[in-house]
Order: structure tokens, then C-alpha cells, then sequence
């Protein structure tokens, strides 16, 4: 199951996760230091919603809580 919303088409996008070790220097520290860098995804936010689509019919869509949010999805209960 892919994680992209199906309205706004948002999906995984990459960063580092940075390690630092060290006194910071307003602490008295000579400064922190970087130990290790790691690759790491930020995953959208998405829920299976029951949704109205615009031809009346009602299907189940991942959609990411940003659309949900702005009303760009019509939840069916």
C-alpha cells in the first residue's frame, strides 16, 4: 500500500537525523559536535477515509489530514 495521499498527492520525503554530543558553549562547553548523520523519511500523516466522491458514489481513499483539514474531502459516517 503506497504512502501517498490521493488527493493531494503527498508522500515520503527524505532528511538527516543528526547526533550531537558536547556542552554547548553558552553552557561553559568547548561546543557540540556532530557524531553521526542518518538518513531518515518523514511519512505524511493519512487516514482511510470513507469519502463522497463528486458522482455520488462512495469509495475509501488514504487521504493526508491536511485535505482532511481544508474540507477538500466529503467524510461519509
Amino acid at each position: 500500500m503506497s504512502r501517498v495521499c490521493e488527493i493531494c498527492g503527498k508522500h515520503p520525503s527524505v532528511g538527516n537525523r543528526i547526533i550531537r554530543h558536547g556542552l554547548a558553549k553558552a553552557k561553559g562547553g568547548i561546543g557540540m559536535h556532530t557524531t553521526g548523520i542518518t538518513r531518515r523519511r518523514f511519512l505524511p500523516n493519512l487516514k482511510s477515509v470513507r469519502a463522497k466522491l463528486p458522482n455520488g458514489t462512495v469509495c475509501r481513499m488514504r487521504v493526508c489530514t491536511e485535505c482532511i483539514k481544508h474540507g477538500l474531502v466529503t467524510k461519509v459516517s
